[in-house]
């Protein structure tokens, strides 16, 4: 294990035991929905399906409540949309490719490769796909807020902070439940989704080193959203 992956998991055990203060602004509880949000159980479709339906309403439920904060009207992303097929749906005029997630601004949708969304969840575990879903929504967010950074990779590393942010918030007031392996598959998933090494920062399409992509996600699973440069 690196060390930067063993000082992430140390950060949400903590956090996971109720021994970091939440933050003073964070959003009051969301409203209970029909299933439990434990960060559990990674087996059939039926779990998968159930589990991202969930991590949709739990995430329009927590941007609803930080937009109510500021006295702004939230609006949801329109639709999550699962394909299975490069080009099967189209961003503008651009297709998705297989093994991919995206938010498309153009038509305020999130769109995701079932099969490979199901591998990852099958390998690495429930909890990263509220993080998969959290950083697309916080796309979501970027673009009802007007938000556009000069590079990819800042956009990228403030959607990382977002989810952060949005997941450890919903745990620090009980709306979800990490356990212990729910927090490792977290880092590995954040690992996993790094650039390559020797990936330019400033190249079209970078998102951050795997270090880079820990450290926003920690960042805002910490501290909230008042470090995500909102």
């Amino acid at each position: 294990m690196s060390a930067r992956l063993a000082a992430f998991l140390t950060i949400l055990l903590l956090a996971g035991c109720g021994t970091v203060p939440p933050p003073d602004d964070r959003p009051a509880p969301a409203p209970e929905v029909s299933r439990s949000t434990t960060l559990e159980g990674t087996d059939t479709r039926e779990e998968f399906v159930a589990d991202i339906q969930v991590a949709q309403q739990v995430a329009e439920a927590y941007w609803g409540q930080v937009f109510d904060g500021q006295n702004q009207r939230f609006r949801a992303v329109r639709e999550l949309i699962p394909y299975e097929r490069e080009g099967e749906v189209s961003c503008g005029r651009d297709p998705l490719p297989r093994n991919n997630a995206a938010y498309c601004s153009a038509g305020d949708f999130i769109a995701y490769d079932v099969n490979w969304a199901f591998g990852m969840y099958r390998q690495i575990g429930d909890a990263f796909l509220y993080y998969l879903l959290g950083h697309e929504y916080a796309h979501g967010i970027q673009a009802r807020l007007g938000i556009e950074k000069q590079f990819t990779i800042q956009q990228e590393l403030q959607a990382d902070c977002m989810a952060g942010a949005f997941i450890g918030d919903e745990v620090r007031v009980g709306r979800l439940t990490l356990d212990r392996g729910d927090t490792a598959e977290l880092a590995s998933g954040l690992e996993s989704v790094g650039d390559a090494p020797g990936q330019p920062w400033f190249a079209e399409g970078s998102h951050g080193s795997p270090e880079q992509r820990i450290n926003s996600f920690a960042g805002g699973y910490q501290d909230s959203l008042k470090v995500c440069d909102l």
